[in-house]
């Protein structure tokens, strides 16, 4: 049986999902998507999604707000079956999740309750969590708060960072929503409330959130650094006698000793080598492996300090 569906999706996480629901034995009735964006100088935002769509001559909607009155007779008219979400960044209200016929569900890149909201991808990584995967939930008025249909879980890779992790679970997705269409298609497909004392929350990550924080332990900043790429990325200041603070994007980095002298500070530099720096944390040290200057394109640590001579007073922090 071929399903009617109705895809809402704005974000490249749920291009992989589209494609298989467009080749899958269901019929695509729309595609609703957010407006086109255009960047401060007027030059419009790529869309990946709708020009996808429109290669496959899927319609297109793209109203400024699904809930009003004008959107939701759109929606009605288009009789789905089931609405499908992924990445669409709007809230839906009660009368646009009440539309389709066997329901609406989102596809969210967690394993829920854990990581509720807007960056679950970022903090899996941030919060050094080993495993994560998507989830299929009915969507209600509370956000990611609905009942589960179905996860597929996936390990966290030790070098892993959130845009690698992103193009994973993204591709994870689009097994799962064929996997949850055919229980549904079935009658096996079993709805499971969400556990309220597991709840985290992963709320939208801010650029401020970047600073690294040299007291912590050489795990969780490793975690950090890679939970901030490829946006806003992890940054600290390099502090020398005589110069202005630099700021500097700190992309990659691997576990040093386990003690330094007593003496020492979070954040002071301890070059190992002519061509190895470390870092002192909380505990134990971090080995510096790539680096970005401002305007500059990424360096090894060896390249880095062929133009920079480390002192010891030199340390990292806070502007």
């Amino acid at each position: 049986m071929s399903l009617n569906l109705v895809m809402m999706a704005t974000g490249e996480f749920a291009l992989p999902s589209l494609r298989a629901l467009v080749d899958s034995s269901h019929r695509i009735a729309a595609l609703i998507t957010q407006p086109d964006r255009v960047n401060p100088r007027g030059k419009p935002h790529p869309h990946p999604l709708k020009e996808f769509a429109l290669s496959r001559n899927l319609p297109v909607l793209q109203p400024d707000s699904i809930n009003t009155d004008e959107a939701l007779i759109k929606l009605q008219a288009l009789r789905p079956d089931v609405v499908l979400v992924a990445a669409y960044g709007q809230i839906l209200k009660d009368p646009v999740i009440r539309v389709p016929r066997l329901g609406t569900y989102n596809l969210h890149a967690s394993l829920l309750p854990r990581h509720r909201g807007a960056a679950p991808v970022q903090y899996s990584v941030w919060k050094g969590d080993e495993t994560t995967g998507v989830t299929i939930f009915q969507i209600e008025p509370k956000l990611d708060a609905g009942p589960i249909l179905l996860q597929h879980e996936t390990p966290i890779l030790p070098d892993e960072t959130s845009g690698q992790l992103h193009d994973r679970l993204a591709l994870l997705g689009a097994t799962a929503f064929l996997d949850f269409l055919d229980q549904l298609e079935s009658g096996t497909a079993t709805r499971i409330p969400q556990d309220p004392d597991r709840v985290t929350l992963a709320p939208k990550i801010r650029k401020e959130q970047g600073s690294i924080d040299w007291n912590q332990t050489p795990r969780e900043i490793d975690c950090h650094i890679r939970a901030m790429q490829p946006w806003p990325n992890a940054f600290t200041f390099l502090h020398q006698s005589g110069k202005p603070p630099e700021r500097l994007l700190i992309l990659r980095v691997a576990p040093g000793s386990d003690s330094h002298s007593a003496q020492l500070l979070p954040g002071d530099l301890l070059p190992d080598s002519a061509d190895a720096l470390s870092v002192v944390c909380g505990k134990g040290t971090v080995q510096l492996l790539e680096v970005q200057r401002a305007g500059k394109k990424p360096m090894h640590i060896e390249d880095f300090l062929r133009g920079t001579t480390i002192s010891p007073r030199d340390h990292l922090g806070p502007e």
